[in-house]
Parts: structure tokens; C-alpha cells; sequence
């Protein structure tokens, strides 16, 4: 298979495994403890999420913070993982 149409870098490579074992996990979760699968409302955004939903806002959270860290400082992506890292807590828990 021809993968060269893709830039494969370690932090591209990272990234997918990362993925992938963050999908890896919450499919264990939800075989070992089911009640993740049932909507609970919220108290960050006010409505019903389930454990799947959280993950996406997350993920789609921490897309727009990488973002907005790269236009507003321009620095090392380090600080913007950090920031995403609590974000995704903050919506696991209160979210």
C-alpha cells in the first residue's frame, strides 16, 4: 500500500495513535461500565451528553484552542495541549 501521499511525521503519527487508543479506551469503558451510554444533563453546558458526546465536544474543544493558541501567540504547542487537557477534564466532569 502506497502511503506517500501522506506526510507521515512522528507528531502525525502520534497524533492518530492517540486517537485511535482514546477510541480504543472509551470502547472498554463502555463494555465495562455500560452507564456511560445513558444521557446525564450537565452542568457546564446544560444539556444531556452521554460519555461519547463529551469526548467529541471535547476533541472539537481542543481543536479550536490549538487554533486560536497558533493565531493569538504564534508559540510552542506544548501550553495549548495543557489547556485542552483541562478543557476535556472540565467536560468529562462537568460537562
Amino acid at each position: 500500500m502506497d502511503l506517500s501521499w501522506m506526510a507521515w511525521t512522528t507528531p502525525t503519527a502520534l497524533f492518530f495513535c492517540a486517537i485511535g487508543s482514546v477510541l480504543a479506551l472509551m470502547a472498554a469503558l463502555y463494555f465495562l461500565r455500560p452507564d456511560g451510554a445513558e444521557p446525564r444533563p450537565g452542568l457546564f453546558f446544560q444539556l444531556a451528553t452521554t460519555r461519547g458526546d463529551r469526548l467529541f465536544i471535547s476533541l472539537l474543544g481542543s481543536a479550536f484552542i490549538h487554533l486560536a493558541w497558533l493565531g493569538a501567540t504564534g508559540y510552542d504547542l506544548k501550553w495549548a495541549v495543557v489547556v485542552s487537557l483541562a478543557y476535556a477534564a472540565i467536560v468529562f466532569r462537568w460537562g
